[in-house]
């Protein structure tokens, strides 16, 4: 598919968020332009292993990501909804809060119930501003009542951290009893595997559980001081309370502790930005490369490695949304179709930052809504106009591209409310070329989230 329609998706996602003003890598025998030279792009630990792996690197959101290695996005998309994948996503930022009043203040910010979680699960959420829009969304874990660890976009690190800080300034002038920390040391692997997928010998439950096995060797083996990660097995088993792995609104930890210093530890966060199961992994940086050979090669070929083209064409297929793209400061969570994040409790109560214009959309109503859209013609892009049948503009695509699995165009974007119904018929304007559209529902691809009966 290089050259056709998810290569272009690809770039029009590097053109939004990165930070350089060129989508596509100059050789590095090239000369700089004399105007002006580019910032030099920050790389994860794992850059040269990517490279190796032929990895081609892009930039994204000031960083240097593999967009794909040697199969096609094509092919990738295909072989994490078949198999399972193995995402880099170091450049995401993760950050822990502590304090008696962590919980209390982080709900100042954001629209979930974070004290109504239990200890080792937590859920996605959204930091929102004054208007009710949106600043970033989030997943969020509660560790326990006294420490909760999230990680934010990387697009939106700088003013996310700045956000929170200035808050934090605030609440603790008045008592407020909260510190943070922000895990520059750690890296954050992503693990993503098909939920009915068998592994040979290996169940999906048995194959997490042989993995995580031998993410204690790695440690053993380099006689670690941090500490050796320690499992209960029994979160894997169906019949028990505990699970081991994420069904949205709310995502289920590892039942997980370490034998020495905590902040040694691997720590799950099962989390899924692409309709499969799985979770992502925050490991010291210095450990990085050791785990993620390890699940490759204890996979036996199962887990691929997996750029950054195949996960926004996953993530579309799931009907999630991309920050910047479809979910911006001037966008509530009401209108980006996230009003089952928002907790009940926090319904009733309010207590963040925009509750007034939210609580109202929920009570009457939002003005646009988030849809999805199935069309013929060329894949629509974002800010591709969208008409209704009368020719009047009612909305605007925020993503869009071809489906690898479903092997047809599929799009989202904001509609009118009214015109937001399944069924619904539109024109999509792409390259000034009416195209027939419908509105149909999300997941455009079935999510495989393990739920326990």
């Amino acid at each position: 598919m290089r050259g056709g329609g998810l290569w272009q998706l690809g770039q029009c996602l590097f053109r939004r968020l990165a930070q350089s003003k060129s989508t596509t890598p100059k050789p590095r025998h090239f000369a700089a332009a004399p105007a002006a030279e580019p910032a030099e792009l920050k790389k994860t630990v794992l850059h040269d292993f990517h490279v190796e792996h032929g990895g081609k690197m892009v930039p994204f959101a000031g960083w240097s990501m593999p967009l794909q290695y040697k199969d096609s996005i094509m092919d990738s998309t295909l072989h994490c909804r078949a198999a399972a994948s193995l995402f880099d996503v170091s450049h995401m930022c993760g950050l822990s809060l502590r304090g008696r009043d962590c919980i209390p203040f982080l709900e100042t910010l954001v629209v979930a119930d974070l004290a109504g979680l239990r200890p080792g699960t937590g859920t996605l959420t959204v930091f929102t501003n004054e208007r009710g829009g949106a600043i970033d969304d989030s997943v969020v874990t509660k560790v326990r009542d006294d420490h909760i660890y999230l990680v934010v976009n990387a697009g939106c690190r700088d003013k996310d951290l700045a956000h929170i800080a200035a808050h934090m300034e605030a609440f603790k002038a008045k008592g407020g009893a909260v510190d943070w920390h922000i895990h520059d040391e750690r890296s954050l692997l992503a693990l993503q595997v098909h939920g009915i997928y068998s592994f040979g010998k290996f169940s999906f439950f048995s194959l997490i559980i042989h993995l995580l096995h031998e993410i204690n060797k790695v440690l053993v083996l380099q006689k670690s001081s941090i500490g050796v990660l320690t499992v209960n097995l029994s979160v894997f088993l169906p019949e028990k309370e505990k699970y081991s792995l994420c069904f949205l609104p709310h995502l289920h930890g590892l039942d997980i502790t370490a034998t020495t210093q905590p902040r040694g530890s691997h720590l799950p966060e099962t989390f899924s930005y692409t309709g499969e199961d799985g979770f992502e992994i925050s490991v010291p940086s210095e450990h990085a490369l050791d785990l993620a050979r390890a699940i490759l090669e204890k996979s036996e070929g199962k887990v691929r490695l997996t750029g950054l083209g195949a996960r926004d064409s996953l993530r579309l297929e799931a009907g999630l949304c991309l920050y910047g793209n479809d979910m911006d400061q001037h966008t509530t969570p009401v209108e980006a179709g996230l009003t089952w994040a928002i907790g009940k409790r926090r319904r009733a109560e309010g207590g963040f930052l925009g509750a007034e214009v939210i609580l109202k959309q929920l009570e009457e109503g939002p003005p646009i809504r988030r849809v999805g859209f199935f069309s013929t013609g060329p894949p629509p892009r974002s800010h591709n106009e969208i008409l209704n049948s009368s020719g009047e503009k009612i909305g605007e695509v925020t993503s869009g591209g071809f489906s690898p699995c479903l092997k047809k165009n599929i799009a989202m974007g904001y509609v009118k409310s009214g015109l937001h119904k399944p069924g619904t018929e539109v024109k999509i304007i792409i390259r000034g070329k009416s195209n027939d559209g419908v509105v149909t529902k999300m997941p455009f691809v079935p999510t495989k989230y393990y739920k326990p009966s």
